[in-house]
């Protein structure tokens, strides 16, 4: 009997030691090593339509980018609102890495000023990763407009208020912010036609169905180059490399004025340090690479400079272009809507 209770005991102690033993070798054991980021797909969030300045930039980087942080970067298309309905799906995005915003002068310049119950805040809702590059927007005539150059076309819009349709990206974008200081410089009234991006506007613009259009160069160069349309006037300091033969809006005759757009990469705010910094180095060896470089200058755009490829660079860069555009929308007496 003795034998048998010793022999059902022992267990008991070993089992006894093993529990009481178990919570010290758990703190000797190493903890499980974070996974590398990043491990699944990444959505690069373009709030307009595809065609447009700020989807050709997205697509141009996905792919280089995607080789160096060996996860597809795949773009998608979210449009309405004039940005806002994909700008604020990244704002609202889980701070993980996944989910990032192709953010452009609509969404983080224009929106800000021009729009007064935007759903997301552009100062803080978003961590910069960096610029990719800069456009200046055109004046692109359609086959029914029949003045040959800008200097006409202000003529007949003074002659005729509202009787040329002039098409922008959107309501509170770049280009809408544009036309309204090019009125107010000149005195021409045009009838604003706004759409759901650059690239949603195209077809109508091809077609007749407007007169022209406020486009970044990158969306006009091609219908240009392919006698789709015509480039009358680049609203930039001096004549753009891409178009020698059109003038500026300066040399037309009006004085100081320039309008540029941009694209560059957003995350969520409280996305980790070392996650946001992965991007922005994969973001910064891609815009290095004299492909790209040579890419985004066929396009009509000016890449970023080493500078402006950093958070710091970029936030500074967005600083002063929302400081530019409520100066701008001051001296057109534009209120927010």
């Amino acid at each position: 009997m003795a034998t048998t209770r010793r022999a059902a005991g022992a267990p008991t102690t070993r089992r006894a030691f093993v529990a009481l033993a178990a919570p010290g070798l758990a703190l000797l054991r190493p903890a499980p090593a974070r996974a590398a980021w990043p491990e699944r797909p990444i959505r690069v969030i373009v709030p307009f339509t595809a065609g447009g300045n700020t989807d050709v930039m997205a697509r141009l980087v996905a792919e280089p980018m995607a080789a160096r942080l060996g996860r597809p970067l795949v773009v998608e298309n979210r449009p309405g609102g004039g940005g806002t309905i994909g700008a604020e799906a990244v704002a609202r995005a889980q701070p993980d890495g996944y989910t990032v915003l192709l953010g452009s002068g609509g969404t983080l310049t224009a929106n800000p000023v021009l729009q007064a119950r935007l759903p997301y805040d552009a100062e803080r809702d978003f961590r910069p990763v960096g610029l990719i590059g800069k456009v200046p927007l055109v004046l692109v005539a359609g086959p029914r407009l029949r003045q040959e150059d800008w200097p006409a076309v202000q003529a007949a819009a003074r002659a005729q208020p509202g009787g040329i349709a002039i098409a922008s990206p959107g309501t509170g974008s770049v280009g809408h912010l544009a036309l309204e200081l090019l009125m107010q410089a000149t005195g021409a009234r045009f009838t604003h036609v706004p759409y759901r991006g650059g690239g949603a506007l195209v077809p109508d613009l091809i077609a007749g169905n407007v007169d022209a259009a406020i486009l970044e160069l990158t969306t006009a160069l091609p219908l240009h180059q392919d006698g789709k349309a015509r480039i009358l006037a680049v609203a930039a300091t001096t004549r753009w490399p891409q178009l020698p033969g059109i003038p500026s809006f300066i040399e037309a005759g009006v004085l100081g004025f320039t309008a540029t757009s941009y694209g560059g990469m957003m995350l969520p705010a409280r996305t980790p340090d070392e996650v946001a910094g992965a991007l922005q180095t994969a973001l910064a060896a891609t815009l290095a690479e004299p492909a790209v470089q040579a890419r985004l200058a066929s396009l009509g755009a000016v890449a970023a400079s080493g500078a402006e490829v950093t958070p710091a660079g970029f936030a500074e860069f967005l600083r002063e272009e929302l400081a530019r555009a409520r100066h701008a929308a001051e001296l057109a007496g534009l209120k927010p809507e």
